[in-house]
């Protein structure tokens, strides 16, 4: 059964594990409504980071997800809404 909440702790360890962190950027730090542009994530590494997401908590996220949710804390509320909605559905 996949995971029913995506918590900061998740996109923080997915993001290591698919792109890594750039020099200089401390994920631990306060870090939740810096863009991931800011972060250092590009279009590559969010694609990859989106793919995680969708594998381990089986579901599907939006093509514009990041555009349209360009934050740490802006994706988890997204993934957790569509998490939501996967369990109702």
């Amino acid at each position: 059964m996949a995971p029913q909440e995506f918590t900061h702790a998740d996109l923080k360890r997915i993001l290591l594990e698919g792109a890594g962190a750039e020099e200089g950027v401390d994920l631990d730090g306060d870090i939740l409504d810096t863009d991931f542009e800011a972060l250092g994530y590009e279009s590559l590494a969010l694609l990859e980071t989106a793919g995680r997401i969708e594998r381990e908590f089986g579901l599907s996220l939006e093509d514009d997800v990041f555009v349209t949710h360009p934050t740490p804390r802006a994706l988890t509320a997204a993934v957790n809404a569509a998490l939501r909605s996967d369990v109702t559905a």
